[in-house]
C-alpha cells in the first residue's frame, strides 16, 4: 500500500490549531496517481464556495499508464466535510490570519483517499527563525546522545 504524503512546509509556515479529516472527490486516475505518491502540496490551500469547501492548488500528476482520458493536474477538489464542521470552519475563517490548508493524503483500511485539512494562523518570520532554532537544538541534542 502507498505511504501517506505529508505538507511539512504547513507547520513550518502555520500554527496548526485544529485538524479536520476530510473526503475529497477525485477520478479513477487522480486515484492511481496518489497510490504512486505523485502529489505535491506547493502553494495549495483550501477555501469556501457558495457553503462547499475547495482545495485549490493541490498538483496530482498525471497517471503514468493512463489514456487520453487522463486528469488535469492542478484543479479545484471539492472536499467532504459535514454541515457542523464546514460551519465551524467557516466561521473560524471570519477571524482575520486563518487559512485552511492540506497537511496530508492518505488512504483509510477500505481504501479510500482522505485529506487531513488543519485551520491555522500565519507563522510571522521571527517565528519561522526560531522554529529554525529549536530543530537545530533537536538534532544537536539527538547526536550527542547516540
Amino acid at each position: 500500500m502507498a505511504k501517506e504524503m505529508n505538507n511539512r512546509q504547513a507547520y513550518f509556515n502555520y500554527y496548526i490549531e485544529d485538524k479536520y479529516v476530510a473526503g475529497i472527490v477525485l477520478l479513477g486516475t487522480e486515484v492511481k496517481s496518489i497510490r504512486d505518491g505523485k502529489v505535491s502540496f506547493v502553494d495549495s490551500f483550501c477555501l469556501f464556495d457558495d457553503g462547499e469547501l475547495w482545495v485549490r492548488g493541490l498538483f496530482i500528476a498525471s497517471y503514468s499508464h493512463g489514456s487520453a482520458n487522463n486528469h488535469i493536474e492542478v484543479h479545484d477538489r471539492k472536499l467532504l466535510l459535514t454541515k457542523r464542521e464546514l460551519g465551524r470552519l467557516e466561521a473560524k475563517l471570519k477571524d482575520k490570519g486563518y487559512t485552511i490548508v492540506p497537511l496530508r493524503v492518505f488512504f483509510t483500511d477500505k481504501n479510500l483517499v482522505k485529506v487531513e485539512i488543519g485551520l491555522g494562523r500565519g507563522k510571522k518570520l521571527h517565528d519561522k527563525r526560531e522554529t529554525i532554532k529549536n530543530r537545530d537544538v533537536e538534532k544537536e541534542i539527538k547526536r550527542y546522545l547516540k
